[in-house]
């Protein structure tokens, strides 16, 4: 008799387990198809071109195409029912505008996010990589999570912030876009249970030996080919950093790398050069996501970064990993 009760229990138990795992394969098998990934590309290809050609330098130097981005990127979170605010502030002359845009899910979630990505350009280049790559990849999550924000059981809110300003002259002045936003979040006791920041995100390369890394990180482990896309979180963050690296590692088409820092990063100075840096050093628990800049990509802060440079099916495969992420936030 009780040989077999245990047997029935153990048939039991497994019938249990192969359906959850058929349950899961279902689960995946159904985000797959939220996403049509060539139509993605071919979005973020509309964006980068618009922002690199039809609006070209996005400088301070040239302040009235920052005023052109600005109107794109309302205009296209208008076209697809996201309400925007705009946080402005003067520096120098300039009208400086940080763009402002939620998607909630059920009314009253419990978790906010942040994804942010700066949309100015070094005088002088057009900036396809740095950073209209981030910008679009930015622009396309935030049309796809739109659309299913009626049908889902997310208990989030994903707030999208435009920066200005990251660049020199500006960088590391208190004029950054993404400083004015941590500072004024941290007065305010915003709610933010992890800040994104999207950095480069659209070069790769495939040569060994191609892709670099600052010291001491070449004596480690990480790959030679810079066909990857990067996670770099701070101590304070690497609970958040290994949530977005385990779902990103199910996606394999996108090959993923993360690295935690001690001291915010202060003994590898180059891991602060983007808009994650002000979200650490206000306590915020944040990452940056990349494609390792000038670590991999030579065209950077040069006028040889275009738009015909970047890889547009690895940056759809990355929209298709932070959809996949934040789809997984759920009560």
């Amino acid at each position: 008799m009780y040989i077999k009760m245990a047997g029935l229990i153990f048939q039991t138990t497994i019938w249990i387990f192969c359906c959850h795992l058929l349950l899961l394969k279902t689960c995946f098998s159904a985000e797959e198809k939220m996403i049509d990934l060539d139509s993605v590309a071919d979005n973020l290809r509309t964006h980068v071109a618009f922002l690199t050609k039809n609006i070209g330098e996005r400088s301070v130097f040239k302040p009235w195409n920052l005023d052109k981005t600005v109107d794109y990127i309302e205009n296209f979170y208008h076209r697809n029912n996201i309400d925007t605010t705009r946080d402005t502030y003067s520096y120098r002359k300039i009208e400086a505008v940080n763009i402002i845009a939620d998607v909630i899910f059920n009314e009253g979630g419990s978790k906010i996010f942040l994804v942010g990505a700066h949309y100015d350009s070094v005088g002088g280049t057009v900036g396809a990589d740095d950073n209209a790559s981030a910008v679009a990849v930015k622009l396309e999550l935030a049309r796809l999570l739109a659309m299913h924000r009626s049908s889902s059981d997310l208990d989030i809110t994903v707030r999208f912030v435009s920066f200005a300003l990251e660049e020199p002259p500006v960088f590391g002045t208190w004029a950054m876009g993404s400083r004015i936003y941590a500072q004024k979040a941290k007065k305010n006791k915003e709610q933010i249970d992890g800040m994104i920041c999207l950095e480069m995100v659209g070069y790769t390369c495939n040569e060994p030996g191609c892709q670099g890394y600052p010291f001491p990180l070449m004596f480690l482990d990480y790959p030679k080919k810079g066909n990857f896309i990067g996670i770099i979180g701070n101590f304070r963050s690497r609970k958040f950093t290994s949530s977005i690296y385990d779902v990103f590692k199910k996606n394999n088409q996108l090959p993923v790398e993360r690295l935690t820092v001690p001291l915010s990063g202060y003994f590898i100075p180059n891991i602060r050069l983007s808009d994650h840096a002000p979200f650490w050093d206000k306590g915020y628990k944040a990452v940056m996501i990349t494609d390792t800049a000038f670590y991999r990509n030579p065209n950077y802060h040069r006028p040889t970064d275009t738009m015909e440079k970047l890889d547009f099916q690895f940056m759809s495969q990355l929209v298709k990993s932070l959809f996949n992420y934040f789809l997984h936030q759920t009560r």
